[in-house]
């Protein structure tokens, strides 16, 4: 199963038309009772998440209509839909605002993210920027690429790797458990900066297009990562998770670690895991 630059295309203008209608207007907007909280004061919903999600599956079901569709919402209420994703024909993962915490603090660094999987395996993806209006996008083996509110496109490539002691990324170890936390926090002084927008969708751009050196997650949900590992790999870089095993979206725990290529990935692991 393969998706065509079209059927990317028509994906991408839902989940642009669904910023527009459903996520911009409640940016900086949300009511008192406009937000609420999952499992923790940092993990939130809010109306726009809901609406969104809404209406991105609803124009999924239309576009493919023998598809799956895995929202985080709804994942999050039942999570026995993740079981899908390994054997369906077509299914899809949506993060309609990644970034949520941010959203509802009215920071402007958030996304919404959408990755097409065909049994298991990441086949293509959309990472919305809803306030810059712009969206990555990428197809297995095709390349990937930022497409403009205009239409205009640029290619998106890696930097070209650097020594460890040059390395800068995003790192995020929250939910390590305790043993690996005290080790990579004890170790972050050995790279040259690191930091945590608390954005898959942001963090991710940034890597593909050569603004950073590498992406260190620990805690896997599909609709966090499958669409930015695609844009990664896709754009030349190298990831895999922390024993050295490809990245896989049916997987939600063992670490993820994204880098400009092997070598790299190789060095920083040895150096924040030992």
């Amino acid at each position: 199963m393969s998706l065509s630059a079209h059927q990317l295309a028509d994906i991408d203008a839902l989940v642009r038309d669904t910023a527009r209608r459903e996520i911009m207007p409640l940016f900086r907007n949300l009511g008192s009772g406009s937000v609420h909280m999952k499992t923790g004061p940092q993990d939130l919903v809010t109306d726009a998440d809901e609406a969104a999600e809404r209406r991105i599956t609803a124009g999924l079901r239309a576009m493919f209509p023998n598809c799956a569709v895995v929202g985080e919402e709804a994942a999050s209420a039942d999570p026995t839909l993740l079981s899908v994703l390994a054997d369906a024909d077509l299914a899809f993962v949506v993060d309609p605002i990644d970034g949520t915490f941010n959203f509802a603090s009215g920071l402007p660094l958030f996304g919404t993210m959408i990755a097409a999987i065909a049994r298991g395996e990441v086949i293509a993806s959309v990472i919305h920027d809803p306030v810059g209006n712009d969206s990555a996008l990428a197809l297995r083996g095709e390349g990937a690429w930022i497409e403009a509110a205009t239409g205009g496109r640029r290619d998106l490539r890696v930097k070209a790797p650097v020594p460890v002691a040059e390395m800068a990324g995003n790192l995020s170890w929250r939910f390590l458990p305790e043993a690996d936390r005290a080790k990579v926090c004890a170790n972050l002084p050995k790279v040259a900066g690191s930091w945590d927008y608390r954005c898959s969708a942001h963090e991710c751009r940034m890597l593909a297009d050569g603004h950073c050196d590498f992406l260190f997650f620990y805690r896997l949900y599909p609709w966090d990562h499958a669409p930015g590992w695609l844009l990664h790999q896709e754009a030349g870089g190298y990831a895999a998770q922390f024993d050295g095993r490809p990245y896989n979206p049916t997987r939600t725990d063992g670490g993820l670690i994204c880098a400009t290529d092997r070598e790299a990935w190789q060095a920083l692991r040895e150096t924040l895991l030992g």
